[in-house]
């Protein structure tokens, strides 16, 4: 299904009640650096002085408290496929650690209120947009309604994904193209559309999330669209830290098995199979995620572009 990405107005971004504030603003964690909600997203304001647009983004953070590194409060951050699964616990973790948070979805039905619930949790502002990834152009115009929504764009997890069990020698030409629309077109226009706000402001961050699948391959299943696509997300990442470096830093989450639904739809005997390969003896829930998130959203991963951060109880270690 092709959708459309939603376009929202000041008073449609929620906020806890009673504490209705300036686009761009936290009404209870407010960033400092207010904008004004009228002026062009790509025109922002830091201190009062324009903001270069070429502010080198390794540049040293101050030494601060370590909790302080990890703090988000004030800024915007983007999630796509954030209404569900891993995409989910992400867009709770920024917002407990302070961003106001924009959720991009496909096709659920309960992105905005899970919007309204995350904002009046953690006293941010959320929001929910719909827009198919795989469409440039959906993509883009979602991208650029938020920073406009909201007054700049700082962060964007490009998370959005889909899999498939398909025998390579079967995969159809429309089966290959689906999975390779949404994983890794999607991966980069989402990434595109952010990195275009990004080398404006002069500094921003794109957090990819990958899987182990980019570098093994993953049995009993047959997924080479989806490894394929996986492997092609690392190598993005990693191309964007260099061609980007100026202004951006650009990282890659590489998970193991999670627990969701995407899952439940193999037999068990597969999942008994993959528990017995993973060291630590279990799936991860999604939210034992979050913290690494934060990491590479936060200055606690300054001088960190380029990684690829894998997460799966030793998986790919034997």
């Amino acid at each position: 299904m092709i959708l459309t990405s939603k376009s929202l107005g000041p008073n449609d971004l929620h906020a806890p009640p009673d504490h209705i504030s300036p686009i761009g603003v936290s009404p209870m964690r407010g960033d400092s650096h207010q904008t004004n909600s009228s002026s062009p997203a790509l025109h922002l304001t830091s201190g009062g002085k324009a903001l270069h647009p070429h502010i080198m983004v390794l540049t040293q953070p101050p030494n601060q408290h370590v909790t302080k590194a990890f703090d988000l409060t004030g800024k915007v951050a983007v999630v796509t496929g954030g209404a569900r699964g891993i995409g989910l616990e992400v867009s709770k973790a920024l917002a407990e650690a302070g961003a106001n948070v924009a959720l991009i979805y496909n096709s659920s039905t309960a992105a905005d209120k899970i919007a309204v619930e995350i904002a009046s949790a953690n006293k941010i502002r959320a929001a929910a947009y719909q827009a198919n990834v795989g469409v440039q152009s959906e993509i883009e115009a979602a991208v650029q309604q938020v920073a406009k929504d909201f007054g700049k764009l700082d962060i964007i997890v490009v998370n959005s994904g889909v899999v498939s069990n398909i025998a390579a020698e079967d995969y159809t030409t429309d089966q290959w193209s689906e999975i390779m629309k949404v994983n890794l077109d999607g991966a980069f226009y989402s990434a595109q559309a952010a990195g275009r706000i990004f080398k404006e402001q002069g500094h921003g961050n794109v957090i990819f999330t990958a899987s182990v699948s980019a570098t093994l391959v993953n049995v009993p299943q047959k997924q080479a669209a989806y490894n394929a696509s996986k492997a092609g997300v690392v190598q993005l990442a990693k191309c964007l830290s260099v061609e980007w470096v100026d202004y951006c830093r650009v990282n890659c989450i590489s998970p193991g098995f999670i627990a969701t639904d995407i899952l439940d739809i193999h037999p068990k005997e597969w999942r008994e199979k993959w528990l017995d390969m993973i060291p630590a003896k279990r799936m991860a829930e999604c939210y034992e995620l979050k913290g690494a998130y934060v990491f590479c959203a936060s200055d606690a991963s300054s001088y960190m572009t380029g990684a690829n951060l894998i997460i799966d109880g030793g998986y790919t270690l034997p």
